[in-house]
Order: structure tokens, then C-alpha cells, then sequence
């Protein structure tokens, strides 16, 4: 019995040591964004696929130098040499805990203040900023993500491949994200299946943006 009790233990402690990544909380229900994102994706994406990059991502980071880091010090030491499944599901882990906070229920409109005196200075109005941003979304061929970030002072829209983000030293544009749309197929294709535009039309009437106000503010410090 005490042999029994002691592999038990070992056996729990070894998991506990193991799981360092933990996945966030979802901030809303999963139909709390419909009908824009409808409740059976939200399940899918979060519980299925996020879940997924932060089980793998445990088992990529044992016995490597990102075992003992955060999520964030993991995502800002990501270079050419990073093995693929730390990149891959780190990536996937620090942009779905960021994308299921660019959104919340009761939202959308349009940005105020410092956020859209930016927004306007840098494209006109928000809904030539929406066009632009909605540009990258599509151009994004294959998986990806659009970004908003904050370069050298000033906003920019971007898009990444894969799992990268812009906080990454290998990723090819470089920012502080304030907004992201997440373009695999997986975070839209049971509501909108191949027509990517009308998902990302519908994205602005989620997006939280006082969030978005909060991030870009931190971000001019």
C-alpha cells in the first residue's frame, strides 16, 4: 500500500511539475458573442484548440532553456532556433489568451479617443482603418493573424503567418499587438465557411474596445 501511495505521488508531483503553462479562463460564455461568433466555434476554438497548444506546449518546454519562463518571456525569446513546437504552440498560446480579450460581449462601435485621434490621423477615418486592417486579414494567405500594433510610437497594421505575433524577434514585423484577429480557418469556418471578409466584417461588432484604448495607452509609456 505505501509502495502504491508513494508512485501516487510521484506520479501527481510529476504532473503538477510538468503542467507550467496553464490555460486562462475564457472572460465570456461561449455564446456570449453571437451572432457574430457563433457559441459552437468559441467551444471549439478554446476548449479544442487552445487547450491544445498549451498541453503541447508543456510537453515541447521540458528540459529545454523556456521550461522555467512565462508565456511572455517565451514569446519575447523565439528566434530562428527555437525548436517549431515551442514557436508553433507558444504562439498559439500568448495569441488566443490575447484574441479572446480583444472581444466581449455588448461591444463593438467604434474606437474614442487618443485611440481614434491616431486612427485618424494615420488612415483618414476609422472606416478607411477598418479596410485596411480587413486587407491584411485577407491578405494573409493560408493560417494567420491581422494586427494592430504600436511601432515607434505609431500604429500599424500588420499580419503574421502561423502562430507568430509581432512581439516575436523572428517574426518579420516587429510592434506592440493592441488588436488581433485570429484568420485560421478553425475561428470561422462553421459560421462562414470560405468567406474569411464576412467574418472579419463581423469581428467589429465584438471588438472591445476600451481594451483595445487600455493597451494602446500602456503601450505609448
Amino acid at each position: 500500500m505505501k509502495t502504491l501511495f508513494n508512485t501516487l505521488l510521484l506520479a501527481f508531483w510529476g504532473i503538477a511539475a510538468f503542467a507550467q503553462f496553464t490555460q486562462p479562463a475564457l472572460p465570456y460564455a461561449y455564446n456570449a458573442l453571437e451572432p457574430y461568433i457563433d457559441a459552437a466555434t468559441m467551444e471549439i476554438h478554446y476548449s479544442k484548440h487552445h487547450k491544445a497548444y498549451v498541453d503541447n506546449l508543456n510537453k515541447a518546454v521540458v528540459g529545454t532553456e523556456y521550461e522555467k519562463m512565462t508565456i511572455d518571456q517565451l514569446t519575447g525569446a523565439i528566434t530562428e532556433s527555437t525548436p517549431a513546437p515551442i514557436r508553433n504552440n507558444g504562439g498559439g498560446v500568448w495569441n488566443h489568451t490575447f484574441f479572446w480579450n480583444c472581444m466581449a460581449p455588448n461591444s463593438g462601435g467604434n474606437p474614442t479617443g487618443a485611440l481614434a485621434d491616431a486612427i485618424t490621423t494615420q488612415w483618414g477615418d476609422v472606416a478607411k482603418f477598418k479596410e485596411a486592417f480587413k486587407k491584411a486579414a485577407l491578405g494573409q494567405f493560408g493560417s494567420g493573424w491581422a494586427w494592430l500594433v504600436v511601432a515607434d510610437k505609431k500604429l500599424a497594421i500588420v499580419a503574421t503567418p502561423n502562430q507568430d505575433n509581432p512581439l516575436m524577434p523572428v517574426s518579420s514585423v516587429k510592434g506592440t499587438p493592441v488588436l488581433a484577429i485570429d484568420v485560421w480557418e478553425h475561428a470561422y469556418y462553421l459560421k462562414y465557411q470560405n468567406k474569411r471578409g464576412d467574418y472579419v466584417d463581423q469581428f467589429w461588432n465584438v471588438v472591445d474596445w476600451k481594451t483595445v484604448e487600455k493597451r494602446y495607452t500602456e503601450a505609448l509609456k
